[in-house]
């Protein structure tokens, strides 16, 4: 009877302290919201923190979110932007839903916040992806937020009559302001679930690597962060009618002139024609330009370079780098004839330079010469950034590093030769690598391991560097450093940095009236 007794105690005790570790509903500015409790971390999906941007709202703004009474279950992420393709947890305009997972002990614990920005071209996206899940960096003691944007044409379009019917006279850019409405929620919310507003980190891959370099040049996002990871993103390269990698962005005017085609495209007369059609009826059409941030004046200023070069920035640390080959994933050329060709339209005057920088072989197109459509879209980017900051910031320090994971491929091995592609980084940023991968190897663990300390620590202490993981030298005005993220972490030199400052000699070129002129 007194075992039993005890095993009652016992039994009780832990459907007590079970129970506490199930916070009560925390109250938002907007309302009570219910999470889960998992794997020891209160987890919440599908908070909104805007209104649906639909019907009269798209194209515009994020309205404020509506208040709500009782209490609202975030336990299941809210649609992704609506897309092409079928993401995850489905799709609709109706998206703004971010995502938090905190560890904290209790919402009186003021946390470091680490905030995810997704990648995708700006095309699609979704914080729903597996990958994304946060529970192996909010381990590591910070909170991690997920927040969506719209995307495509939804988040992007520019035209004429939006601009008329913007206070700002400018259009474009709607998914930057869903990411700014995002961090302004959690300036005001994110202490009631133990993260403290005053040290908040944004990073993001690819496309989200690229707006928070954008986010990092807006007046509008100043004050909402205090420091910028950057994967495999930045957007230095001058404005262009013309796309390439590097050089998407347009100006304001020549963006509305490719929204006037889109309407066109899309056969309405007018903007309430155009908000009055459903999303799937709407064109795809990427290649008009109307899925990227546009320089509006507004959110985005001017062109970044010149903004960083005069210190018309948000100072911040930043920790920026890119992947070893990137240009693999992107349709590299099957011919050396193929990629000279590539070459010349592109880059004109400067192609042989380039050529001769990044040198193509005789019957194949070795990674020398992919290496120009890494840094064009990747490499230089962070590169000119790091630079940029190195020269212009007393303060804010800065991280630059080179992901060269992957096994040394045998010379029978179609991947010989080949490097890192796109966006490989990320499971290991997320601690989510699978050791069953054909492209696994032993270290992966303990890089990935190495890599979620390092960007932790740059969270809560704007610098990466901590108790069990190397040194991380600063990128300085006078000491171009790297860490390199191959097999094991290692300091060392900008790989191609030669071959990036005569690319450097084409971007500054684009910027004269001589290289505007001939863009067009």
């Amino acid at each position: 009877m007194k075992r039993f007794s005890i095993l009652c105690l016992l039994l009780m005790l832990a459907a007590m302290a079970g129970h506490a570790q199930q916070w009560e509903p925390v109250q938002t500015r907007d309302g009570l919201v219910q999470g889960t409790y998992e794997k020891g971390q209160q987890v919440f999906k599908g908070i909104p923190f805007a209104a649906p941007p639909i019907g009269p709202n798209r194209w515009k703004a994020p309205q404020a979110a509506e208040k709500w009474q009782g209490v609202k279950m975030a336990n299941q992420y809210g649609p992704s932007p609506y897309q092409g393709g079928n993401p995850p947890a489905g799709k609709s305009e109706d998206c703004l839903y971010l995502n938090i997972w905190s560890p904290a002990k209790s919402p009186t614990e003021k946390l470091p916040v680490m905030v995810w920005v997704y990648g995708g071209g700006f095309s699609f996206g979704s914080t729903a992806e597996p990958v994304y899940t946060g529970e192996n960096l909010a381990s590591k003691g910070v909170v991690y937020v997920s927040i969506p944007y719209r995307v495509g044409q939804l988040g992007f379009l520019a035209h004429p009559e939006l601009s008329a019917e913007s206070p700002n006279k400018a259009s474009g850019n709607y998914g930057l302001l869903d990411m700014i409405a995002g961090l302004q929620w959690i300036q005001n919310n994110i202490a009631a679930f133990g993260g403290d507003p005053g040290k908040v980190t944004i990073f993001g891959e690819s496309a989200g690597g690229i707006a928070v370099s954008m986010l990092c040049a807006s007046p509008l996002a100043k004050g909402l962060f205090h420091g910028a990871i950057s994967q495999s993103g930045g957007s230095f390269g001058p404005p262009r009618v013309t796309t390439y990698p590097g050089e998407n962005q347009k100006l304001l005017a020549d963006a509305e002139t490719m929204g006037l085609e889109f309407m066109k495209t899309a056969g309405a007369n007018n903007l309430k024609e155009l908000r009055a059609m459903p999303a799937d009826k709407l064109p795809a059409v990427r290649g008009l330009g109307t899925s990227w941030p546009t320089i509006d004046g507004y959110v985005i200023p001017a062109d970044q370079s010149t903004l960083y070069a005069k210190g018309q920035y948000n100072a911040t640390p930043i920790l920026v780098g890119y992947n070893s080959d990137e240009g693999m994933s992107f349709m590299p050329p099957k011919t050396p004839k193929d990629y000279v060709e590539g070459v010349n339209k592109r880059y004109g005057k400067f192609a042989d330079d380039l050529i001769k920088a990044y040198p193509v072989g005789e019957n194949n197109v070795p990674k020398t010469a992919r290496d120009l459509a890494r840094d064009a879209a990747f490499g230089w980017h962070t590169w000119k950034w790091a630079v940029l900051q190195a020269q212009t910031s007393k303060k804010s320090k800065v991280f630059y590093y080179y992901f060269d994971q992957h096994p040394d491929y045998p010379t029978d091995s179609p991947l010989y030769g080949t490097g890192s592609p796109h966006g490989q980084d990320v499971a290991f940023a997320f601690g989510h690598v699978n050791p069953e991968s054909k492209q696994a190897t032993s270290t992966d663990q303990a890089m990935s391991e190495a890599i979620m300390t390092y960007w932790t620590n740059f969270a809560k202490y704007g610098d990466p560097n901590g108790t069990g993981v190397p040194k991380w030298a600063q990128f300085t005005r006078k000491k171009h450093v790297v860490m390199h993220f191959k097999q094991s972490p290692q300091m060392g030199g900008v790989p191609s940095e030669e071959s990036m400052k005569v690319l450097d000699t084409y971007y500054t070129w684009r910027r004269t009236a001589e290289g505007k002129a001939w863009a067009k």
